[in-house]
């Protein structure tokens, strides 16, 4: 199973970031969790550029979009919303046909971005994602969790992460069951 894990921060040294990375390291076995990296690197939306061949790091994105199983979210909180530059993403994937139907879920590294996630939530709602609300968490990451290289070894987070992976990838699981 593939998960495309998307980091609403682009900070080198982001709780958000790392806690999505720990999320990597802790993953079950059968379950490769990969962290998208092209968020900087999209250029502003404008319905003018979604014709008919996107931007290159556009393409790149809605590919690994479709290619993934289910996508995990994290993004710290700016002005009571998600960052623009997640925002931005969202918007080059509304009218794309690799996003409808795409089992989401979301990490909160902060107990503080109650709006950064009921934001997030609405937006993937309204794009026709399907939610897994037993893995959309909070996992508090404070600053002194994730050391200089970005790392968090607190085993009681790495315990928290891999029980919140387990729960998207039991729901995604469950989907593919036939009726």
């Amino acid at each position: 199973m593939n998960i495309l894990a998307i980091s609403g921060s682009l900070r080198a040294r982001s709780s958000n970031t790392s806690l999505l990375r720990l999320a990597a390291s802790v993953a079950p076995d059968d379950v490769h969790v990969e962290l998208y990296d092209g968020l900087a690197s999209l250029p502003h939306f404008n319905p003018d550029d979604d014709l008919d061949v996107p931007p290159p790091p556009v393409l790149e994105l809605r590919r690994r979009v479709g290619e993934a199983d289910g996508l995990l979210f994290c993004s710290p909180e700016y002005a009571h919303g998600v960052p623009g530059s997640l925002k931005n993403a969202l918007d080059w994937l509304v009218a794309s046909v690799e996003l409808p139907g795409k089992p989401v879920a979301s990490l909160n590294a902060s107990p503080l971005s109650t709006y950064a996630q009921a934001s997030l939530l609405e937006t993937l709602t309204v794009m026709s994602t399907r939610i897994v609300r037993e893995a959309w968490v909070t996992i508090p990451v404070g600053r002194g969790d994730v050391d200089a290289q970005g790392i968090i070894a607190s085993p009681d987070i790495a315990r928290a992460t891999r029980d919140a992976l387990e729960q998207f990838v039991r729901a995604i699981l469950a989907d593919r069951r036939p009726a």
